[in-house]
């Protein structure tokens, strides 16, 4: 059997995720997460401040554009979508796996097209782990910064993805030891992001003692990259990893766990995606404690269209957000932190398990 080159697979992925369904088929458990309706806000909405510092950099809202692609024509025109939104909305962008274009130099314009298209915006660049396994390190690391003249970043996990996809590389030993390698090294912070399959808090107190300064969770709700590799094996006739695909579409830990998981045990600047999808999923994990949350699959339909109606897309989102922060009388992103919460049901109950306690997040004071 042929495998798919990496400019093929890449092709592929965009077109999947527009076409079928590979969505989880669990939440993100921020279905079990309630925040308390304020009556008397005591504050106007006109007032309400989203602001917050992420990195260094100053946005207009906690949100992250979160890394979805490269490395081929279609991907440099989604980039510039993408670079042009984020500036107009002075919010942060990501962008996808740059191991395409540390392999063939000619493919570094479709994430250069970022920084060209967003002189201003927090831009975070992206590595995968299992490439640290096979030789990547602090070089290959800064051409990636150096690339798109990133102000953080990301070096993605993905072992469930590996495994099921054909010719994934599943080696991880001694990627921790590299990650530590790669935060001293850098000038810029470095970010540790899954997948999709969400931080368990045991990952997240190795990752801080590594180095690194931030957690992506990245977790189970959103996008399964179990499903989308189920559909390239279907397309190549690989029943074996189609089956595989299926088996483990639900796989891993939902976002809203993980968050109070890796924020509740480490002093990490934390990241929620993972099935992010409104205003209201957002103001629930900032007030779970989250810094900044993270969206891609959403956005993409409209990245491919248009700079034009993906902003209109985000300004929905971030009024959502803004009008959630009304309705539970948070003024500010810190104030929206201390609201109570209530959580309830599997999320509640997995949490108890793990040794945290969610009626702490109730039990928060009252005005």
């Amino acid at each position: 059997m042929v495998l798919p080159s990496i400019e093929e697979r890449k092709k592929r992925h965009i077109e999947v995720s527009l076409k079928e369904d590979v969505q989880t088929r669990v939440g993100t458990g921020l279905e079990d997460v309630h925040l308390i309706h304020r009556c008397l806000p005591e504050l106007n909405l006109e007032d309400v401040r989203t602001e917050t510092e992420l990195f260094g950099h100053r946005l207009s809202a906690p949100f992250i554009i979160s890394a979805m692609t490269g490395g081929t024509e279609e991907a440099a025109r989604i980039n510039e979508n993408l670079a042009e939104a984020a500036e107009l909305l002075g919010i942060g962008l990501g962008v996808g796996s740059q191991r395409i274009a540390l392999e063939d130099p000619s493919r570094e314009y479709t994430f250069r097209v970022v920084r060209e298209h967003a002189p201003t915006t927090l831009l975070i660049g992206n590595l995968g782990c299992p490439q640290l396994a096979l030789g990547y390190g602090v070089e290959e690391a800064r051409r990636c910064v150096e690339m798109i003249d990133a102000d953080a970043l990301a070096l993605h996990m993905n072992p469930l993805q590996e495994t099921i996809q054909m010719g994934g590389d599943t080696r991880y030993r001694g990627v921790l030891e590299r990650i530590r390698e790669i935060a001293e090294g850098l000038d810029v912070p470095v970010i540790a992001k899954e997948t999709g399959s969400g931080v368990a808090y045991e990952e997240a107190v190795l990752l801080e003692r590594a180095g690194v300064e931030a957690l992506d969770v990245s977790g189970v709700g959103g996008t399964s990259w179990s499903a989308t590799e189920h559909y390239l094996a279907r397309d190549h006739g690989d029943r074996l990893r189609e089956r595989l695909g299926r088996t483990f579409w639900d796989w891993g830990i939902p976002t809203a766990i993980s968050l109070v998981e890796v924020k509740r045990s480490t002093n990490l600047t934390v990241i929620a995606s993972g099935g992010i999808r409104t205003g209201i999923d957002m103001a629930k994990a900032i007030a779970l404690g989250a810094d900044a949350v993270g969206v891609a699959h959403p956005l993409l339909k409209y990245a491919v269209k248009s700079a034009e109606s993906l902003v209109d897309y985000l300004r929905q989102i971030l009024l959502e957000f803004r009008i959630a922060m009304f309705l539970v009388g948070a003024g500010t992103v810190r104030e929206l932190r201390e609201v109570p919460v209530v959580i309830c049901g599997r999320t509640g109950e997995w949490l108890r398990l793990r040794g945290f306690r969610p009626e702490e997040f109730a039990a928060r004071a009252k005005r």
